[in-house]
């Protein structure tokens, strides 16, 4: 179907017209870096634009200076739609912000381009969700050039067909389209609700499980560690470096196509984002084995991110279910036999925050988490059998917490998926929005 399909069913009295018959609009070059013979402004910046769909003087503005003369062409007024003109990703090119409130010093910032509607054609608010509509954005996608950024042509932004209906007929679709998803909106939202209970009820469950047991009645004694607290008396605790061995990973040589593209799995941490890792994104040949510090891992062992801004908020780990190796940003735990590698993944889990804050900043800005420290973190030690039954206690009950984050996932999608369509059919007038007032 062509991208102008929309074009061809559109509404008696309505027109497909190009933008630049609508709107006048400028391509921003007001940059962050301050001058002396500038004035201050607040700048409205591609962050303010991709993460709001509206403009407001609540928002916290980057202070910056600008010309006289760049305030003048730049400076945003209220029903002004802004665009987000370059991006690594095509699909980003084209977001819309409408703007709804406004000051003499706000300025329309670089990477973004200024629609300005002509009143007496088209209404900002109608605009913008005509923007927001993906067979009318489209439009700006394709047209959008480069390699690792892409970018808008000005004339191209000019050139877009938009869907123009009488102007009372823009005013309530705009209207009708901000009631409709204010209340789909307020449902995302409370779904998204539900899914912060559900990660917080999942942590707390696996916190209680590593840390307390299952049995309620068990007599319990103080662990002497202020961040863990009481324990049950007969669990032991000890520091993580009589537990495992430690291995690290390493990356082979980039230039060495020989050595990549094989059939071991390379794990680095954008692949954590699992219980259990079988496989990875990248995999290097039996070659990259060979004279280097790679080592292959045999399962089972836990695998950990010691390096990354992850660490900040965040201490991701896994066990391995095959062989594996890992980057240099990965560290690898082997049981000596004291503990069921699940369940000290599990303690990982449970006592994330705490790891969390004994990673330090590298000299580069990164988070890291030294060996040494890791191997001083102390760490419950039930007997096995108990270790066991806490595993398949806490695999059964997390399933049952993930089951519902699944469907409330699921549910999220579709009412932004319902979003989407509605903001569509309304702007191409699919839909009378006229009854629903």
């Amino acid at each position: 179907m062509s991208i102008f399909e929309w074009t061809r069913r559109l509404p008696d009295q309505w027109e497909a017209k190009p933008l630049r018959a609508a709107a006048d609009y400028v391509v921003s070059n007001v940059d962050k870096v301050p001058a002396d013979d500038e004035l201050p402004v607040r700048l409205c910046n591609y962050t303010d634009v991709y993460n709001n769909e509206f403009i407001t003087l609540s928002l916290d503005f980057m202070q910056a200076t600008a010309s006289a003369g760049e305030i003048a062409k730049f400076g945003l007024l209220v029903d002004d739609v802004i665009i987000t003109k370059d991006s690594e990703s095509w699909d980003d090119i084209g977001i819309p912000a409408l703007v709804r409130e406004t000051a003499s010093d706000l300025v329309c910032g670089y990477h973004l381009a200024l629609l300005r509607p002509r009143r007496r054609v088209l209404d900002g608010g109608f605009l913008f969700r005509c923007l927001q509509a993906k067979p009318v954005r489209v439009q700006l996608e394709l047209a959008a050039n480069g390699v690792t950024r892409f970018g808008i042509p000005k004339s191209e932004i000019g050139a877009m067909t938009l869907p123009v209906p009488p102007l009372p007929q823009q005013d309530a679709i705009a209207d009708y389209l901000d009631r409709e998803t204010a209340r789909l909106d307020a449902l995302v939202a409370a779904k998204e609700r539900v899914l912060g209970l559900l990660t917080e009820k999942r942590r707390a469950l696996i916190t209680r499980a590593v840390t307390r047991g299952l049995d309620p009645s068990a007599p319990l004694r103080e662990s002497d560690i202020p961040w863990l607290g009481e324990i049950p008396a007969h669990w032991e605790v000890l520091a993580l470096r009589f537990l495992v061995d430690f291995s690290s990973g390493a990356t082979p040589d980039t230039a060495k196509p020989e050595l990549w593209d094989g059939d071991i799995p390379w794990v680095s941490p954008k692949d954590m984002k699992r219980d259990e890792i079988g496989d990875a994104e990248d995999h290097v040949s039996p070659a990259a084995l060979t004279g280097s510090a790679l080592r292959l891992l045999d399962p089972v062992v836990v695998l950990v991110v010691v390096r990354g801004m992850i660490l900040a908020h965040s201490f991701p780990t896994a066990v391995t279910s095959s062989q594996v190796t890992i980057n240099q940003d990965m560290k690898a735990l082997r049981s000596r036999g004291l503990l069921d590698p699940v369940f000290l993944r599990d303690f990982f889990r449970g006592t994330e925050s705490h790891l969390v804050s004994l990673a330090d900043a590298s000299a580069h800005g990164t988070r890291k988490l030294e060996t040494e420290v890791l191997g001083r973190f102390e760490v419950c030690v039930p007997p096995l059998r108990e270790q066991h039954a806490i595993v398949s206690h806490i695999a059964e009950a997390t399933g049952k917490l993930d089951a519902l984050r699944s469907a409330t996932e699921r549910t999220i999608t579709l009412i932004k998926e319902r979003r989407a369509a509605l903001i569509a059919a309304a702007v191409t007038g699919q839909i009378d929005v006229r009854s629903s007032a």
